[in-house]
């Protein structure tokens, strides 16, 4: 165990060392890195979309386009904030910053590296290490959703209304599935600091021991970030921008600021829980020296990249899903699962600690048969619901059916229990012709008119016929 550090792990201890200047040093640090880390991913995220759109993306401003991201911050900068008159002003110049601070705050608890040599003092390449760290992080990301409620409220306006109401039942419902993701791993490390836990991942990293933890993590903190396919509080097509349509100039960029350090720290959140932290993946973490010194900020930073790599290749992929498919998700889908997944892995623990089995045949007896039943739960025929003549209730409606182009019933109705799709065969059927109307008797005490032709198509059934 390196010096300093506590039987679990955490390098509480090493921190408490730290003089008040170093520490002021590393808050500074983190501070501008962040900066640094947003703008190099808004470029990222354009020039990676850009090539999977076989565009080049931004690549005037700068090496590469490098300095595209700093020339949109300055311009944001020197752009008129607008308040709207109906606005609450206070709420409306405070959600921004409601936003912006615990992004900054996340960060603070994330050991970025190993024990290392900082002006003299050993020390640890992190702010603060806190015993109930993750607990934190938590609270932290809760308290940055309110800012975009507040946000869309005090607008004013009822399309960033809905956003904002959209971001409170996203925070109610994957809070929820993020927070029972960490369960499993709270239960194998025994703490709840982030420093600890990437010390009880020396023999192996939780991604191969808890990949469904992973999995409701990854989707969660997609969720979480408003983050496309989950975008529901900005979605554009139906709420104009959603949450932020009445911001400008530097305060959207402070939304755009905090979501972009968001996806930083729910990749580094990921990386430190389940990829072990700063440690150097297998066979490279038995080179001596890669798993010490300076050189682990590297491995962090790398493993955070393939997170924010990963944002942006779903968002250029998938489309945005509906708001009933995204809340169906959240309640009872990652819900329901991290639940059994908890009451599994808490009886593998307490076999793997009250009896003589070891970890890898507790995962053996335990995962094969669960295995098998997935499997046969996802090959298992459903049952289709038929009715007393043997058709399906769902599919067409009762009464008289007319013949479609594809020789099946014209009539359709919408299937219960899920999203009203029109049917392919669906012909609206062509307006009938009305009947002309017989002429007027002519008034012999009226002087003779020419009849004048009026011309086709205005007529009010819109027919081709002359009406004299």
């Amino acid at each position: 165990m390196s010096p300093g550090l506590t039987p679990d792990g955490s390098v509480q201890d090493l921190l408490a060392n730290d003089p008040w200047w170093l520490s002021l040093i590393k808050a500074v640090v983190i501070f501008a890195a962040l900066l640094l880390l947003t703008l190099f991913a808004i470029w990222f995220e354009r020039r990676v979309v850009g090539r999977m759109q076989h565009r080049p993306g931004p690549n005037w401003n700068g090496p590469f386009g490098l300095l595209q991201s700093l020339a949109d911050a300055i311009k944001l900068i020197f752009k008129e904030g607008i308040i709207p008159a109906r606005a609450d002003k206070v709420v409306f110049i405070a959600a921004p910053i409601m936003a912006a601070i615990p992004a900054f705050l996340t960060f603070s608890i994330i050991p970025l590296g190993g024990p290392v040599s900082m002006f003299g003092h050993h020390t640890a390449l992190q702010l603060t290490d806190l015993s109930v760290g993750v607990l934190a992080a938590l609270a932290f990301a809760s308290i940055g959703v309110y800012g975009i409620v507040l946000g869309g409220w005090a607008s004013g306006s009822t399309y960033p209304l809905l956003g904002g109401l959209r971001s409170a039942a996203q925070l109610i419902s994957y809070e929820v599935a993020m927070g029972l993701s960490f369960v499993a791993v709270f239960l194998y490390s025994g703490t709840l600091s982030t420093s600890a836990i990437v010390q009880q991942q020396t023999g192996g990293w939780y991604i191969w021991l808890l990949p469904v933890s992973f999995v409701v993590y990854v989707v969660s903190m997609v969720g979480e970030t408003n983050r496309a396919p989950f975008d529901m509080a900005e979605a554009e097509g139906e709420l104009v921008g959603g949450f932020n349509t009445e911001y400008s100039g530097m305060r959207f960029g402070t939304f755009f600021l905090a979501e972009y350090i968001n996806m930083i720290n729910v990749s580094a959140i990921a990386t430190t829980l389940f990829l072990g932290g700063w440690r150097a993946p297998w066979p490279l973490s038995r080179i001596p020296g890669l798993n010490s010194g300076w050189v682990t900020l590297v491995w962090f930073l790398v493993k955070v990249l393939l997170f924010l790599f990963f944002f942006v290749w779903i968002r250029g992929s998938l489309p945005r899903i509906r708001y009933d498919q995204f809340m169906h998700m959240g309640w009872k889908v990652l819900v329901p699962v991290s639940l059994v997944w908890i009451v599994l892995i808490g009886t593998a623990r307490v076999l793997n600690t009250a009896t003589d089995l070891s970890t890898r045949q507790v995962l053996l007896y335990m995962g094969i048969p669960l295995v098998v039943l997935l499997v046969l739960a996802a090959v298992w025929p459903q049952r289709r619901r038929t009715g007393p003549d043997g058709e399906r209730p769902d599919d067409v409606a009762a009464g008289p059916a007319t013949d479609g182009p594809s020789g099946g019933s014209g009539v359709v109705a919408p299937r219960l229990g899920a999203f009203p799709v029109p049917p392919l065969d669906l012909v609206v059927p062509v307006s009938p012709r009305r009947a002309a109307l017989p002429p007027a008797p002519a008034d012999p005490a009226a002087p003779a008119q020419q009849p004048q032709a009026v011309p086709a198509g205005t007529g009010s059934q819109g027919g081709r016929d002359v009406v004299s």
